[in-house]
This record gives C-alpha cells, sequence and structure tokens, in this order.
C-alpha cells in the first residue's frame, strides 16, 4: 500500500493528526458500519486521545476543505469518527484479519512519516531564522555604511548647490 495514498486521507483535527472512519474502512475493505460496529463492541480500548466523533461545525469545515467521498460512504446526518495514529493501532487489535494487520502497518509508517517531515521542516525552518539573524547583523555595518556614504552624498550636493554669502575672494 503507498504511503502517499494513505497520507492524503489524514487529516487535522482539534490540532491532531486523524483518518475518517470511512477511508480507514476502505482502505481495511470493510464496510464503515462494520468497522464502526467493532470499535461500539470494544468501545473500552479507544479512549477520546485514540477517537472521537466530530462535530457538524468541524465536519462542514473539513467538508469544504476537501473533495468529499460520495454520500453511499458517508450519509450526510451521520457524523463520521476519526481515529488518531494511536486508534489506528488499536483498531488492528479488533479487525484481526491479515489485511487490517498489513493496512494498519502501513497508516502508523505514514503517521510516523508525516512526523518526520514535519520535523525537518522544523529544523530547516530555524536553521533558515538562524543564519538570517547571523547576516542581518553581519551586513548590519555595511547597510550603516552605505546609508552614511549616500547622506554624505546628498549633503555635499546641498553645500555645493547653496550660495555663499559674505565676500567673494578671488
Amino acid at each position: 500500500m503507498q504511503l502517499q495514498v494513505i497520507q492524503t486521507k489524514i487529516y487535522e483535527v482539534r490540532g491532531q493528526k486523524v483518518m475518517l472512519d470511512y477511508d480507514i474502512a476502505e482502505l481495511y475493505e470493510v464496510e464503515t458500519r462494520i468497522l464502526n460496529q467493532a470499535v461500539k463492541r470494544n468501545i473500552d480500548i479507544f479512549p477520546q486521545d485514540f477517537m472521537f466523533q466530530i462535530t457538524s461545525k468541524e465536519w462542514q469545515d473539513m467538508s469544504s476543505q476537501i473533495v468529499m467521498t460520495s454520500v453511499n460512504k458517508r450519509p450526510k446526518t451521520a457524523l463520521p469518527l476519526v481515529f488518531t495514529e494511536h486508534g489506528v493501532t488499536m483498531l488492528a487489535n479488533i479487525l484481526k484479519s491479515k489485511k487490517a494487520r498489513q493496512t494498519s502497518i502501513a497508516i502508523v509508517r505514514a503517521f510516523i512519516a508525516l512526523k518526520q517531515f514535519a520535523l525537518t521542516n522544523t529544523e530547516l525552518n530555524n536553521k533558515l531564522k538562524e543564519l538570517e539573524k547571523t547576516y542581518n547583523k553581519q551586513f548590519k555595518d555595511v547597510y550603516e555604511a552605505i546609508n552614511y556614504l549616500l547622506q554624505k552624498d546628498k549633503q555635499e550636493t546641498s553645500q555645493k548647490e547653496r550660495k555663499q554669502i559674505g565676500y567673494k575672494t578671488k
């Protein structure tokens, strides 16, 4: 299973990276209702930080930002469950097929790849800011010298243009 395909199904809700129940069901090749029934039968292993149901507002916000799937996958009246990385791992415990285990591994790898990308991106951003600060400090003196010379040039020009007063000497 391609990591890129899985990564396109990872969204951010409430500041957490999550996957929607119907996307996971599609990856596991089961119906969404079967996945949700299995979760409800084992609700004790899905605390709020592993799985939660999104609100109508969150669902509307997501619907406007992403291309939504057909009504067959998600009726408009039913709000989806979302699973964090840990929730996806727990799904492998309740869906015991070989496909479920393989899919869980692939999904966890996708979450890990996203985390690594975010860390790398943050490190690069910090290094760029550090370089910017360093070089701005070094070039501050150069900028001041150029401004001084420009100001000096303007002053000399205005001095020459001034009409002298007093006695003229030859």
